[in-house]
């Protein structure tokens, strides 16, 4: 039996027109909890010994070669304020962590079975997706109190494709509010194009032209509950805030691009060993 696609008509035309789309209880309690539980595993098993640091603000200076194989492998991020001026953690592990990416999706189990679900194939083949890839699956944690900003960006940028295709899948694990760090987006705003591209070369990772000022009352919270999954056009201006309050805001955020007639840009950060399995054929 083939996919179906399991968007109304309604919820494509909201997506088409703004760019973004909330799925209310896209996940059940029971999942949300053993993809949480789970992680809470792997962050035991992580001896700490790595001290990469994931930030937007200063992608550029941070990106290395720990970061480059995370793309096939599962790596831990800690946040950049996790630090004391001494070199130390200010406070436990697992309160220090950015983000685990970026093939969560490949290499664990749990993470797996709810990247690739039923429902995830359904809804993309509803957005006309033929041969679909998650290509990178981030966990992050938005800590409290140190929760990093995530600067104003499109997706397409890091993971671009010709022509491009990706789409954001954010799945919260936590409730989100305006509080602890949930999404802001422009809605419309992938309408007007990709304004920039994160490209590697010889010399590293590089934007190649700067990031333009956005009008922050262009931008709209979205803020959902647990089990939630917002679906985020490629070219979407989306961001968020740091998180000062005292609760932690976990999501699952996986990237998909098609690769039936789309062409993976060699300048992309993340450059494969292996070619990674579509979630269907169409």
């Amino acid at each position: 039996m083939g996919i179906i696609g399991n968007l109304s008509s309604d919820q494509l035309n909201f997506f088409n027109s703004n760019g973004y789309l909330v799925l209310e209880s896209f996940s059940s309690p029971d999942e949300v909890k053993e993809m949480r539980d789970r992680m809470t595993e792997l962050l035991q098993g992580f001896d700490g010994s790595d001290t990469s640091i994931f930030s937007t603000i200063n992608q550029q200076q941070l990106t290395n070669d720990y970061f480059f194989e995370s793309a096939e492998k599962i790596s831990f991020f800690f946040e950049e304020k996790a630090f004391g001026d001494d070199g130390c953690l200010k406070q436990p592990k697992e309160l220090s962590i950015n983000k685990v990416g970026h093939a969560l999706h490949e290499l664990d189990p749990v993470f797996k079975k709810n990247s690739s679900s039923e429902k995830i194939s359904s809804m993309l083949f509803s957005l006309g997706y033929k041969r679909p890839v998650v290509i990178q699956s981030m966990y992050i944690f938005k800590q409290p109190g140190i929760g990093g900003e995530v600067v104003p960006h499109q997706d397409n940028s890091f993971l671009y494709t010709e022509p491009r295709s990706c789409t954001g899948l954010w799945l919260a694990l936590e409730d989100a509010n305006i509080t602890n760090g949930c999404l802001w987006a422009i809605p419309g705003s992938h309408k007007d194009g990709l304004v920039r591209r994160f490209i590697r070369d010889e010399n590293g990772v590089h934007f190649d032209r700067p990031l333009p000022s956005f009008d922050r009352k262009e931008f709209v919270p979205i803020e959902v509950k647990a089990g939630s999954l917002v679906v985020i056009h490629g070219d979407l201006i989306h961001q968020s805030f740091e998180n000062k309050s005292s609760s932690s805001r976990h999501a699952l955020s996986l990237h998909v691009v098609d690769t039936d007639g789309f062409i993976w840009a060699k300048d992309n950060w993340i450059r494969r060993n292996v070619e990674p399995e579509p979630l269907y054929v169409s």
